[in-house]
């Protein structure tokens, strides 16, 4: 049974379209992601889910709930943690969790062991007063604010924005605990990276979803062989190669250009593994990896390096791949590199942002 169901909802601010037609479906027991950019219209999908804002049109149910006409129901079964701190920062942590306990009608200890290894985190500060937490013992407070009544279904805004590494690890930890005790989590991130920690998600960008799927299964959709390149001048290395014709796409990835070829040869996602969630790996003796006389490093000839390290049987072809490589020497020198290497999310998720400017380009000009 599905935990919540949406169905070509749409909700406009003025002029401004913030999600339009959107449709997806959270199973029971699911961690589900809603990944994108300040601005896909995330926040809007979850104040549409907990009843806070109407939509223009569409439907939605959330725990076989209607939006519209069950709204109070919905609210007793949620837990929501919205994306800015909301909660009484005058207000101790232990205050805080009185308050939020009797507005359900519960107290503390009613619920207790479902908040301990959260709140024992954050209970030698009991007596706090919430606006002096850290930004991570904010986060933690406000979570279990939101499992004190114990929801049947957590919705959570960009619950890690704003907090430093150790803490979205610490809280994405807590998260996974929260599921296997059965709770229904849907989540929405900017982070691309945090995108594999959930079991399905849905990549949104201008109010639209673009793509649902698991993680891998999203990974194996990239349909091109796809480069990393490095040259000593990255900002003119990447100039020049945006500007020749035989380049499709190229952008920057932290210290490396990611690029495709125009006349790549499609490559066939492998979906049996990425269906199941799983990722084919490969074996690295020793972190060891062999080099070709370009200092391109690969995995072998037949062999792709990815981005985790792993290896991946999706190789280009020798012709593209030397092609590519005589790309990178002439605009980024001899002593420039260049790698063939699997698709990341934030990989699909530009290449999905570019295809459909493409296809609203042609729509425009027909």
């Amino acid at each position: 049974m599905s935990a919540v169901s949406v169905k070509n909802i749409s909700k406009s601010f003025g002029n401004v379209m913030a999600v339009k037609a959107t449709s997806f479906e959270v199973e029971e027991g699911e961690l589900f992601g809603l990944i994108g950019p300040d601005g896909a219209g995330k926040t809007t999908v979850f104040r549409i889910l907990t009843t806070l804002l109407l939509p223009d049109s569409g439907s939605a149910t959330v725990l076989n709930y209607d939006i519209l006409k069950d709204y109070r129901e919905i609210r007793n079964r949620v837990g929501y943690m919205p994306g800015r701190f909301s909660l009484y920062q005058d207000l101790t942590v232990e205050e805080n969790l009185d308050f939020f306990a009797t507005l359900f009608n519960t107290q503390i200890g009613a619920n207790y062991d479902l908040i301990k290894d959260i709140y024992e985190q954050i209970k030698p500060f009991s007596d706090r007063r919430a606006g002096k937490l850290s930004g991570g013992m904010k986060q933690k407070l406000a979570l279990c604010c939101a499992l004190i009544h114990r929801p049947e279904i957590l919705l959570l805004d960009e619950p890690t924005t704003g907090v430093d590494v150790v803490s979205r690890k610490e809280f994405w930890d807590m998260l996974g605990q929260l599921k296997k005790s059965g709770i229904t989590i849907v989540v929405s991130t900017p982070y691309m990276d945090e995108a594999k920690l959930c079991d399905r998600i849905a990549l949104m960008q201008a109010g639209s979803i673009m793509s649902i799927d698991t993680p891998t299964a999203i990974e194996g959709q990239f349909d091109k062989p796809l480069y990393a390149a490095k040259a000593k001048e990255m900002f003119a290395f990447l100039s020049a190669i945006r500007a020749d014709p035989e380049v499709e796409s190229c952008y920057s990835f932290g210290e490396y250009l990611h690029l495709t070829l125009k006349t790549s040869t499609s490559v066939q996602p492998s979906a049996k593994a990425d269906q199941k969630g799983e990722k084919k790996k490969g074996v690295i003796t020793n972190g060891q990896l062999k080099k070709d006389n370009h200092n391109s490093v690969t995995g072998g000839p037949d062999e792709v390096l990815t981005n985790d390290h792993e290896i991946s049987t999706k190789a280009p072809a020798s012709d593209e791949r030397s092609a590519v490589e005589a790309l990178v020497h002439k605009y980024g020198g001899p002593q420039a590199t260049v790698k063939p290497i699997k698709a990341s999310i934030e990989d699909c998720f530009i290449r999905l942002v570019e295809q459909r400017k493409i296809t609203q380009k042609m729509h425009h000009e027909d």
